[in-house]
């Protein structure tokens, strides 16, 4: 509630007339009381009036009523009425209500009637009389207010002013009477006189740049100042640093340094329409980021956006979504607190005396319900009942109740501060008011300051400290007695003194004023002169022009402030923030190390400190154990330590920056340790506390040197920060909403502001600025530190959650001495600074040698407990016994602990993870050591003399033993055990102790080999915890939960009593110690103690700690015992344990195997046992011994184990994981694990073991297949394909050829086959719902299976006849198998592994309970008869597989291999086949056979493949992997892997082998690139670089020299180029979006594309002409493939490869399916590369690439440097004539024959040599003609062979032609393509088309026309003038020829 003054003191003759104006908001009733005193502006604060907790007005209701009168009006006080109204205002005839407006306040004027004249009090001056004026908001002092009242009833009024107001150069009259008839003092000499009103200012102040006159008279005619070149000058003429510029401070004082330029936001910042910047990932966050909230404009609506998935929790407000493990963890993550309403009470972490949150923080229970909201959610104040105090107590103004006696004894007791609000002495009759030294009491018993007595104004409430002051009459006469300034008034003269100086409390004389004494003169230092002062800085500052303040150097401030779920940064000037870090949890605290660039930072949810740099890079958890509430951090800058405070555990440590050496400093007499600040140059640490007895601290940062600064009027001191240049430290208070400050010592305390802070947290500073967090208003605001009050602002609000804040500048962590120098302090850990120097310490434990420098190595002796997450000890070695977490990690539910210090090892029980782990005492080495069969190990022993590890398991109800390691693990007791819980071992008696807590509890031992076991107490026991020995005095300690007693006994039982029977809330666990017993209590959170033998003495160790369970003492003086296991293991092979025998010890062996008849050794392992899966592990039950104990074979990490098998012969175990698609196999005992099949499996369900055939079998219920392959894998092959649904389990009948699976898919079935497949039958389909487990009983010829929805397990023969129910009512079976006489099976409900008689499936047990996720299972007898492989010792001839039938056996292929035509032998290779790359592999599917299966490429290192493509000649696959961005190739098996392409590559998306010119061509989309390459690598050219924009697929036409390629960037098109990449054209440019794939129809001349976003296969001629689209609607398709009459496609969404056929795009065929990202596609057949071109021969005589183009070819140098010279001139030529100056390849130049004339000139000089001597050979080969020819007139022309370039064939092979054919009939002339075809000379020229338009492909019609040459009978035909000017032999022979070349013009 607040009352708005508005209210003038007023005399008058006639009425007076008071107006109180109440704002408010809420309908309550309110009381006006009218009393006297004076009037505050805001009731709400300060007063004895009540507001409501969240600071809220409240309405003025119409039956307002008012208590008490006065005859004067002259304050008002609201308050909320508790007690029924008092008769209502208008029954007083005095005061009339005059009237109320509405509309959202009220106005209520009361009148009062005064019959006494207008009349002055004493020392006030009285105005004369006025006519009404305007109302002044203007505060004046108690009793001294004017009155200047107006009203519509012409109401004359007069005004009373304090008499020293009477010539102060000021009208306070609004006649200004006040001012008149008064002399002006004459200024010193010191002084300058101001032009008006008199004033006098000092000197030094004229010209300053500030307005101290007030007239601007001191800043006039100032001379202009010269400013230097590293300063800014301002408006007004002053200078500035420019490093001020634009910094947010106004320091020109005219704000002219300001004035800056709008900032820009980067990239990743968004910018509000107020100009600030925000980032760019909080726009459309739901919170409002900007101010304006602009951030959150035009955002798609909420009701739009998607529903939060499965794992999210969507909140009310903002609709965003958070994780669902965030609800209801008592955080505010939604902002509106959504999140957590509705909520099950959740854990209290709070301790005794504290109330916890809604939030989950914990606050004083004294402050729930007292009237503060002191829980940022307000869950303290919600359902509080108001109640009344009591008789000896004070009600505050909150509601709270506290002492009477606190009342007016000058501590503020109370929050809001009333107790100590209008005290006098008569509130405490006891009291006796005694006045200070310099202090005048008043006659009413008041104080005031001397220097107030006879200053003209009434200080004492009765006015007697003006009484009997006399003044003389005239300044003329000395004076006025004034030693300095005199002035006449009415009443006498007044003396005063000119600035810098202070009037005596005689009245007349002055004295220097120390002005250094007024807070605030100077922001750092300060001097004080005569009449003045002078302002200077610490190091590191600057003083501002106006000689008051000081600038920080180091550039631009940053607050940077924990928002909890993240960092940010805010420039204060600017109020724009960027974010430091996101994702956070519960960020509370944080400090900053400025030299290093490091944030630091608390998380209370996750309860660890982190780290990163101030960019957010290398985030680092520095302390992850042993914090519970970290709430907060301080950073040592000099001394690089690390300092913390915890309000969980109550204590403050400190460590190096990294978190290691962690200490413990602080521990004792702490409680609630909260903020924390250092101070290295003083080496000192202070912090708050906030416990039940508030207080602020500080300490050495060594720990010692501790003091208390305040401990008094603190509630809630959460906010600290230290002012290292004034020396001071700042704090919040949030209970009691206050800033204050002190010196660091404590003394002169004040509040610095107290207005204005519902609940502030955290506080920092810089320069004269203080900052803090407020949790309800959200916002981070800022004061001046010397005058709060004054000039509050908001810096940022409308944030999350507000917590710590720091300022991030140099000068917060200004530079000092390093105390421990540069060798640490010569410490060998820890080197803490103190006040003087620094002292060493060490890590919280360890004991300081008497070097006092270097720290103990071990720790002697230490408690051991455990607290379920964590493991503790406490050093006994040193005085603070603080607890230490051990830094093991992922621990869930630790219970049992021990240890052995032979090499320092811990070990510990987690029973929710099941697992038995060890560590060293200092966290190192930490392993788990028994991970499987465990399922509740509650307790556990170590036998240090034999070091052996015991331990019982509550759930399966045994005690086992292992060596020390886990290894050689064996049950020693299973039988009669009902939940044991702890064990002890004596191994110097041989026996163990355990307590057993089950139906009739009892205390047993036995033998440590088992054997002699004997009950020793049975009696008064209910839940036998705990459990001990005094191996001394031979006695046994226990500790009962149940009667809540501790009791001790012998060995035997005997001589029991209670040791401890009061003050038991729930022990648990037990240990001794020396002479002390020490136990841990659940309910209490204890540790504690006692004498051992008295049980008195009880002292607590520790308290406050949550979940503890086992304790134990770790010491170094363990009994050692010798004992024959000591020597050779006692000759036993496996175990050695001590027994109670005559020769002291027993051999055993593992679990489930026998020991020997010789009692020492055991057999090799389990000749007959149970092998079942359990989804994560495989685990064995042996049936050789008389218990059912599982064992896991460690066969590595499993994921989802399903099926799985044994072959006996090689002890080999093979299983299948249906989340890794893999088969596995490994021995027995889980070494030798390897892979089998890794590619190609898609859940596969099923697998059995073909013993005999030393075959593998398996089902794939994904793939919906049955395959086999070698034990090795290799050799796979496909059996069964069609017609399967969802095939499940297999089994196998050897003898008989048959084998057997389910199938419980839409049609459920048990299926038979003969094991190569064949002849397939259906024995099983009526009454089957899902059948799971399959098993052959080859004794009876029968198959069994269980079905879990008919819950049976039924039998039949096997043909499906003679169907017979075993076993009903089985709830949910899986696995099953026969073994012996027996069937077993797992079953998921039960959560077993059952048996039953296998013919008549009676005696259905359980032999083995508690097992999750089964899966299958297999019964296996190693010794069991072999049969005979009927495909002998030679594989039956077969070369690869050979598989058996009823008739005998099949040689059948690997899946897509044929047989050739012996039946017995397999294709090496597919003829035909697709290739296709899936990300993670590449892989063929055979088109030779109709499975269609695809078959991986084994691949080592692929990551992710995305083109593909393939070389016929080499068997050479080539690929791209996009993630390592690399070009790789292999053989087809996986071998010879190479990378040929690793660098300058982004993203190769296309890839396309010219089979040709043995080069590689690849698009690059990253880098916007096409290049080429040699097929290995070598001479990569880059091709294309100008306007592509993510060029895609490639495709290449070699014998045409055609390169075509899609581009999908911005503007998509289809283009096409010669192979050198020139006359480049664009031949698709409209109606294209994502053209991917890309294909080319040699025989067609068409190309084929696919467009991903238009869903279509197109199709067009080679210029881009007669386009059609084939396809439509297809979803994504990627790839796209052509052979023969059909087109194969890729699809992402479908997963499939698709065929069609390519005239009509019918045909729709899916050839496999189920396939994961497939991307490019391939059809690999040899008629697919074939012909040949002018670079198919000695690479056309190139020295590097050879690029084949239409009719041509060019010579082209790489781009990448080379160390061979390049030539672009054939070598068949004459280098020394081509020779292109000095350039070669490897300069990255292409050299060019027409660039030199010379050598142009010179070629024609030999070329026509060359055609003379060939004219004159020539002519006389014509004579010579001539002169034969006679010789052969009628003879027939024999044959002629020639070889012609452009055919397929290689060079040598020559191709006959009749005599009669004539060549120029091979060629046709095609007008629409402008190019030769060749046509065969006869036969059927549609079947021959392919390879004949391949073969003259490149012939151009100008070509055709010159004709063939001429063949001269018996020589070689010469090819077609390809080069233009001549012609060569061959290609072969270019190297020899020396013919003119003309290169080819690359310009189109």
């Amino acid at each position: 509630m607040a009352v708005r003054r508005n209210v003038q003191s007023m005399a008058s003759p006639m009425s007076v007339l008071y107006t109180v104006t109440v704002i408010c908001n809420h309908d309550r009733q309110v009381t006006l009381e009218v009393g006297t005193g004076q009037m505050s502006t805001d009731i709400g604060h300060g007063t004895s009036s009540t507001r409501n907790s969240h600071d809220e007005s409240i309405s003025l209701r119409p039956d307002l009523v008012v208590t008490g009168r006065r005859a004067a009006c002259v304050s008002l006080l609201c308050r909320v009425s508790q007690t029924e109204p008092p008769p209502r205002i208008d029954d007083y005839n005095n005061i009339n209500i005059i009237g109320v407006v509405v509309g959202g306040g009220a106005v209520v004027v009361c009148a009062v009637s005064a019959d006494t004249p207008c009349q002055c009090k004493p020392n006030t001056f009285l105005c004369e009389h006025t006519e009404a004026g305007t109302i002044q908001n203007t505060d004046y002092p108690t009793g001294n207010s004017p009155t200047n009242q107006s009203s519509d009833q012409g109401v004359t009024s007069c005004t009373c002013i304090p008499e020293r107001w009477v010539c102060d150069h000021e009208e306070d009259c609004d006649n200004g009477r006040d001012e008149e008839n008064c002399e002006v003092p004459t200024c010193g000499s010191n002084q300058f006189a101001c032009t008006t009103g008199g004033r006098c200012v000092r000197l030094e102040w004229v010209c300053d740049g500030d307005d101290d006159c007030g007239d601007d008279s001191d800043e006039q005619n100032c001379a202009v100042k010269n400013c230097s070149g590293t300063e800014f000058r301002c408006d007004n003429g002053r200078c500035i640093q420019n490093v001020w510029v634009c910094d947010g401070d106004d320091d020109c004082g005219d704000n002219s340094d300001e004035h800056c330029p709008q900032r820009r936001c980067s990239s990743k910042e968004f910018r509000c329409q107020d100009s600030r910047c925000v980032s760019l990932l909080w726009r459309c966050d739901g919170e409002k980021d900007c101010e304006d909230g602009s951030d959150e404009e035009g955002c798609e609506s909420t009701a739009i956006l998607s529903s939060c998935g499965e794992e999210e929790f969507q909140c009310e407000g903002s609709q965003k979504c958070i994780v669902k493990s965030e609800q209801c963890d008592g955080h505010n993550q939604c902002g509106d607190w959504s999140d957590e309403r509705d909520c099950q009470e959740f854990q209290s972490n709070c301790t005794f005396g504290e109330f916890q949150c809604l939030a989950g923080i914990c606050i004083n229970a004294a402050w729930q319900c007292d009237g503060d909201v002191d829980c940022e959610d307000g869950s303290d104040e919600i359902d509080c009942v108001l109640t009344s105090c009591g008789e000896n107590q004070f009600q505050c103004s909150s509601g709270r109740c506290i002492h009477a006696r606190w009342r007016c004894d000058g501590e503020f007791d109370c929050s809001d501060n009333s107790d100590e609000i209008g005290c006098t002495g008569e509130d405490d009759p006891s009291s006796v008011t005694v006045c200070p030294i310099d202090y005048y009491q008043c006659d009413d018993n008041m104080c005031i300051p001397v220097v107030s007595v006879c200053d003209g104004v009434v200080q004492c409430d009765d006015g007697s400290d003006e009484w009997n002051c006399n003044s003389p009459t005239s300044c003329t006469v000395g004076n006025g007695g004034c030693s300095h300034m005199c002035t006449n008034t009415q009443n006498g003269t007044t003396c005063s003194c000119p600035d810098g100086y202070e009037l005596h409390p005689d009245k007349r004389n002055c004295y220097d004023f120390d002005e250094c004494q007024v807070e605030g003169k100077c922001s750092q230092l300060c001097e004080n002169t005569a009449g003045s002062y002078k302002c200077s800085c610490v190091e590191g500052y600057v003083l501002h022009p106006d000689g008051r303040r000081c600038k920080a150097l180091g550039g631009e401030p940053y607050l940077i402030f924990a928002n909890r779920v993240d960092i940010r940064k805010v420039q204060p000037s600017q109020s724009e923030y960027t974010s430091i870090l996101q994702g956070l949890k519960n960020a509370i605290a944080l400090d900053f190390h400025h030299t290093q660039g490091l944030v630091f930072w608390s998380d209370v949810t996750l309860d660890s400190i982190k780290r990163s740099y101030m960019d957010g890079t290398e985030v680092r958890e520095i302390i992850s154990t042993g914090l519970e509430s970290p709430v907060g951090i301080a950073v040592d800058w000099i001394h690089d330590k690390l300092f913390w405070s915890d309000s969980g555990t109550s204590r403050i440590e400190v460590s190096n920056l990294d978190g290691s050496m962690r200490k413990v400093l602080i521990w004792e007499n702490l409680e609630k340790p909260r903020a924390l600040a250092t101070y290295p140059a003083r080496g000192t640490i202070y912090w708050t506390d906030w416990g039940s007895h508030p207080r602020i601290e500080s300490a050495s940062m060594d720990g010692g040197q501790r003091k208390l600064i305040a401990d008094t009027s603190l509630f809630w001191p959460n906010g600290l920060t230290v002012d290292y240049a004034a020396n001071k430290i700042y704090w919040t208070d949030a209970k009691h909403h206050v800033i204050e400050c002190a010196n660091l010592d404590g003394s002169q305390r004040k509040t610095v502001l107290d207005k204005g802070l519902p609940h502030p947290f955290a506080i920092t500073l810089f320069e004269d600025e203080l900052y803090w967090t407020d949790w309800h208003t959200k916002s981070i605001n800022k004061a001046n530190k010397f005058h709060g009050h004054r000039s509050v602002q908001t810096v940022k609000n409308k944030l999350h959650f507000p917590m710590d804040i720091h300022t991030f500048h140099p000068q917060r962590q200004p530079t000092s001495m390093n105390k421990c120098g540069e060798d640490n302090g010569g410490c060998s850990h820890l080197c803490l600074p103190n006040v003087i120097s620094y002292s060493c310490g060490c890590p919280t434990g360890f004991l300081l040698t008497s070097n006092r420098k270097t720290c103990a190595e071990n720790l002697s002796s230490f408690l051991l407990f455990t607290r379920r997450t964590d493991i503790r000890r406490i050093s006994f070695d040193t005085p603070e016994q603080a607890d230490v977490v051990i830094p093991v990690t992922d621990l869930k539910s630790a219970v049992a602990l021990d240890w052995d210090d032979t090499k320092d090892y811990i070990y510990w029980t987690d029973v929710t993870k099941d697992t038995i782990n060890r560590a060293r005492w200092d966290g190192t080495g930490q392993e788990i050591i028994v991970s499987s069969s465990l399922e509740s190990p509650a307790g556990l022993a170590v036998d240090w003399v034999t070091l052996k590890l015991y331990w019982t398991d509550t759930g399966t109800d045994r005690i086992e033993v292992s060596n020390l390691d886990g290894s050689m693990r064996t049950v020693i007791i299973w039988q009669q055990l009902d939940r044991p819980r702890d064990i002890i071992v004596d191994p110097t008696e041989g026996y163990l102790y355990w307590t057993d807590w089950g139906e009739h509890p009892v205390i047993e031992k036995a033998g440590m080999d088992g054997s002699n076991r004997k009950i020793i107490i049975d009696t008064n026991l209910t839940w036998p915890n705990g459990l001990t020995i005094d191996y001394r005095t031979k006695l046994v300690y226990w500790a009962d939960a149940g009667t809540k007693m501790i009791e001790t006994a012998d060995l035997d039982g005997g001589n029991r009593k209670v040791l401890i029977s009061e003050g038991l809330s729930h022990p648990f666990g037990l240990t001794l110690h020396e002479d002390r017993v020490y136990w841990t209590d659940w309910q209490v959170k204890s540790i504690q103690s006692a004498n051992k033998v008295t049980g008195t003495e009880r002292q607590t160790l520790r308290a406050n700690l949550d979940d503890l369970m086992d304790i134990h003492m770790f010491h170094r003086q363990r009994a050692s015992v010798s004992h024959p296991c000591h020597v050779d293991n006692g000759g036993c092979s496996h175990l050695c344990l001590i027994a109670p025998t005559q020769r002291g010890y027993m051999c055993a062996c593992p679990t489930g195997i026998l020991l020997k008849e010789d009692t020492k050794n055991c057999h090799k392992g389990m000749s007959n046992m149970l092998v079942f899966a359990r989804m994560t592990d495989i685990r064995a039950i042996s049936l050789d011994v008389g218990y059912y104990a599982d064992i896991v074979i460690p066969v590595g990490p499993l994921q989802n184990a399903i099926a799985l098998d044994v072959d006996p012969v090689e002890g080999k175990l093979y299983w299948t994981d249906s989340i890794q698609d893999k088969i596995q196999r490994a021995d027995l005992d889980g070494s030798n694990t390897e892979n089998i099949i890794v590619h190609g499996l898609n859940t596969p369900d099923g697998l059995a073991v073909d013993v005999t055939g030393r075959k593998l079998y398996w089902t794939d219920t994904g793939s919906g297949r049955i395959e086999v392959a070698d034990f090795d894998g290799n050799n796979r092959k496909v059996l069964v394909w069609q017609g399967m649904d969802s095939p499940r389990a297999i089994a196998l009948h050897y003898s008989e050829g048959y084998m057997f699976w389910t199938d419980w898919g839409k049609k459920p079935r048990i299926e038979r086959a003969e094991m190569d497949g064949q002849n397939r039958n259906v024995i099983i389909k009526d009454n089957v719902g899902w059948p799971n487990g399959l098993a052959v009983d080859r004794v009876s010829g029968r198959i069994i299976w269980a079905d879990a929805r008919t819950q049976v397990i039924e039998s039949s023969d096997f043909h499906g006849n003679k169907r017979h129910v075993l076993v009903t009512g089985v709830p949910h079976p899986y696995g099953l198998t026969v073994g012996g006489d027996y069937i077993y099976w797992t079953d998921w409900t039960t959560k077993a592994i059952h048996r039953a008689d296998k013919d008549t499936g009676q005696n259905n047990i359980i032999i083995k309970g508690k097992l999750q996720a089964l899966r299958d299972i297999h019964a296996v007898q190693l010794q069991q008869p072999s049969e005979i492989s009927r495909c002998g010792t030679n594989n039956g001839g077969c070369s690869n597989l050979c598989l058996p039938t009823p008739r005998g056996f099949t040689c059948t292929c690997p899946t897509g291999l044929l047989l050739e035509q012996d039946g017995r032998t397999c294709h090496t290779m597919p003829q035909k086949y697709l290739l296709f790359a899936s990300r993670g592999s590449i892989r063929r599917i055979s088109l030779d056979t109709k499975d269609h299966t695809d078959v991986f490429l084994p691949l080592p290192d692929l990551h992710n493949a995305i083109a593909v493509d393939f070389d016929v000649k080499e068997n050479k696959v080539y690929y791209t992997d996009v993630f390592l961005d690399v070009i790789r190739r292999a053989n087809l098996d996986g071998s010879d892997m190479e990378t040929i392409v690793d660098i300058e590559l982004t993203t190769a998306d296309g890839l396309a082998v010219d089979w040709i010119a043995r080069n590689l061509y690849w698009t690059d989309t990253g880098r916007n690139k096409i290049e080429v390459s040699h097929l290995d690598g070598s001479c990569r050219k880059i091709l294309v670089d100008m306007e592509l924009d993510e060029p895609r697929a490639i495709a290449l036409y070699p014998q045409e020299g055609l390169l075509f390629w899609s581009d999908w960037g911005v503007r998509p098109k289809i283009e096409k180029a010669y192979l050198d990449g020139s006359n480049r054209v664009m031949i698709i440019t409209t109606d294209i979006s994502w053209p991917n794939g890309l294909t080319i129809d040699y025989a067609a001349h068409r190309i084929y594309w696919a467009d991903a976003k238009l869903d279509r296969i197109e199709t067009a001629d080679f210029n881009g002409n007669n386009r059609q689209v084939l396809i439509h609607n297809i979803p994504h398709p990627f790839g796209v493939a052509l052979y023969e009459d059909y087109i194969f496609t890729t699809d992402w969404t479908s997963k499939a490869i698709e065929r069609y056929n390519k005239h009509s795009g019918s045909g729709h065929t899916i050839i496999q399916n189920n396939i994961e990202a497939l991307m490019n596609i391939h059809v690999i057949a040899a008629d697919r590369q074939t012909g040949s071109n002018l670079c198919s021969h000695g690479n056309g005589g190139c020295s590097h690439l050879c690029l084949m183009r239409r009719h041509d070819y060019v010579c082209a140098c790489p781009s990448f440097p080379d160390p061979r010279p390049c030539s672009t001139i054939p070598q068949g030529l004459n280098r020394t004539l081509y020779k292109n100056g000095d350039r070669s390849c490897g300069e990255l130049e292409s050299c060019d024959l027409r660039e030199s004339f010379m050598d142009r000139h010179l070629l024609y000089i030999i070329l026509a040599c060359v055609l003379l001597i060939v004219l004159i050979i020539l002519i006389i080969v014509l004579l010579l003609w001539r002169r034969q020819r006679w010789r052969h007139e009628n003879d027939v022309l024999g044959p002629v062979s020639f070889t012609n370039l452009n055919y397929s064939r290689s060079s040598s092979d020559a191709i006959s032609i009749g005599t009669r054919v004539r060549p120029w009939r091979l060629f046709r002339f095609d007008r629409n393509e402008e190019r030769v075809s060749m046509l065969p000379p006869g036969g059927n020229i549609q079947e021959e088309k392919l390879n004949n338009q391949e073969t003259a492909s490149l012939l151009k019609q100008k070509e055709a026309s010159e004709g063939a040459v001429a063949m001269a009978p018996n020589t070689h035909h010469h090819g077609n003038n390809l080069y233009k000017e001549s012609n060569i032999k061959n290609a072969c022979e270019m190297e020899e020829a020396r013919l003119h070349y003309k290169p080819v013009d690359n310009d189109v």
